[in-house]
């Protein structure tokens, strides 16, 4: 079909900022209950900048969201590519593009479908890694993904952090220590996978990009230039400063062997607890005040901790937003 049937690469954006995006989206076209029409508009409604579309091994959709596609919401084209030993997103793949599905783990086909995402300049997610049904469960190893979703939405659970969650960012996290040593680390990202109405953006990722378009938010991600929120009301920011110099999340700071001050400023979360995590695990712990607004802050140095990251959760502990790491040297 010609590219003018499908949603447009770049949409106009506020320039060098964050974005929200969710991008793990399913509509009537796979197994969800909702249209194209619904989704960007709930999109919309709840904040959001972009989505990707991915619907379970096809691309019925792509061409589905030019109509309700303006000025305001980019689309991402991408694939749910659901496999017999784990599922995973395909993002920034072509229009009409499907990946291969019809393989499991001891099958050793996982590298050419990968090297055919990244030949046209998409990214690789392991989707949902411990989900606990058939075949959601992931068998590969993360060697050739890009990124890991370690925050999977409500689906078919009310609750918007669960217990499969928490195994897949514990697992994240342990990797992402040895990962960060050998200066090759894979970015954790937080997406809804909205099957129903209610579930966009439930919860999303907040990427820092150049603009506002399929190439930029994936180089964002890329890079971990990225954190996870469970709604647009929450904001965060997280800073690594020596003197003058700074680093946010996703970003290298040069540190000379001095002290580094991290700080962390919460917005939209009462009676938050802010953690900062390092490759030495749990490193410090502090509450905020119940009116959902304050700034932690904690000093460290590069011999101390290889990167730093924080998590924010609720009084009862589910998540409420967490940070890919400020790599420190």
């Amino acid at each position: 079909m010609p590219v003018a049937n499908f949603p447009p690469l770049r949409v106009a954006g506020r320039g060098r900022s964050w974005y929200r995006g969710d991008c793990h989206v399913h509509s009537v076209h796979s197994d969800g209950e909702l249209t194209p029409e619904q989704l960007a508009a709930g999109a919309r409604a709840v904040g959001l900048d972009f989505i990707a579309t991915t619907e379970h091994n096809t691309a019925e959709a792509h061409d589905a969201w030019a109509p309700h596609v303006d000025h305001d919401l980019l689309v991402v084209l991408g694939e749910e590519v659901t496999t017999e030993t784990g599922h995973w997103l395909a993002l920034g793949i072509g229009p009409g593009q499907v990946v291969d599905w019809e393989y499991r783990v001891r099958d050793g086909l996982i590298d050419q479908h990968l090297d055919q995402v990244h030949g046209v300049g998409g990214l690789c997610v392991a989707a949902h890694p411990h989900a606990p049904y058939p075949t959601g469960g992931f068998m590969y190893p993360y060697q050739g993904f890009d990124v890991v979703e370690v925050w999977n939405g409500l689906w078919t659970s009310d609750r918007p952090w669960n217990t499969d969650n928490e195994a897949a960012l514990a697992e994240w996290g342990r990797s992402l220590a040895a990962d960060v040593h050998k200066g090759q680390w894979r970015p954790a990202m937080g997406n809804s996978d909205t099957h129903l109405e209610g579930q966009i953006g439930i919860p999303h990722t907040v990427v820092f990009a150049e603009e506002l378009s399929t190439q930029a938010i994936l180089a964002g991600i890329r890079a971990g230039r990225s954190w996870i929120a469970e709604s647009a009301t929450v904001e965060v920011s997280l800073t690594a400063s020596v003197g003058e110099h700074g680093a946010e999340v996703g970003e290298h700071l040069k540190t000379l062997g001095q002290k580094v001050a991290v700080r962390a400023h919460v917005r939209g979360v009462p009676s938050a607890t802010v953690s900062f995590h390092t490759d030495r695990g749990k490193v410090h712990r502090e509450a905020l005040p119940g009116n959902g607004t304050g700034t932690a802050e904690w000093f460290t140095t590069a011999q101390e901790s290889a990167f730093i990251r924080i998590e924010v959760r609720h009084p009862h502990g589910h998540m409420a937003a967490l940070t890919n790491p400020i790599i420190l040297f």
